[in-house]
C-alpha cells in the first residue's frame, strides 16, 4: 500500500507565497517522477510541476520563474514553492508520483487526496 498526503495549502493574499509538501509512504522501492497538478473548479487538471529522480524538471508556462519544485529522494517526498501568487493560481494541487513497489515491478501512477490552495484579496 502507498499513500501520498499533501500538507501547506491555506489562503493567502495576491503576490504572497507559500509552499506545498507531499510526503510518499508505505512499501516502496523506487520512485522515478513526482509532481504537482492543479484543478480549478468548473476546469480540467492540468500539469503545474514535474522533477524526476534525475533532476529533470517540467513546468507549465503559467508558472514558470514563479514556482519551484524540489525533492528528497531519500525520504521519498516533493515540494513546490509557489511566489507571486495570483488569483488565476486558485485551485486544488494534487500531488503525484511513479512509484515501483517491487525491483521487478513496474511503475504505477498514484495520487494525493489534494489540498485547497485559494489567492484572494
Amino acid at each position: 500500500q502507498v499513500q501520498l498526503v499533501e500538507s501547506g495549502g491555506g489562503l493567502v493574499q495576491p503576490g504572497g507565497s507559500l509552499r506545498l509538501s507531499c510526503a510518499a509512504s508505505g512499501s516502496i522501492f523506487s520512485t522515478h517522477v513526482m509532481g504537482w497538478y492543479r484543478q480549478a473548479p468548473g476546469k480540467q487538471r492540468e500539469l503545474v510541476a514535474t522533477l524526476t529522480t534525475s533532476g529533470s524538471t517540467n513546468y507549465a508556462d503559467s508558472v514558470k520563474g514563479r514556482f519551484t519544485i524540489s525533492r528528497d529522494n531519500a525520504k521519498n517526498t516533493v515540494t513546490l514553492q509557489m511566489n507571486s501568487l495570483k488569483p488565476e493560481d486558485t485551485a486544488v494541487y494534487y500531488c503525484s508520483a511513479k512509484i515501483a513497489r517491487m525491483a521487478w515491478g513496474h511503475f504505477d501512477d498514484y495520487w494525493g487526496q489534494g489540498t485547497q490552495v485559494t489567492v484572494s484579496s
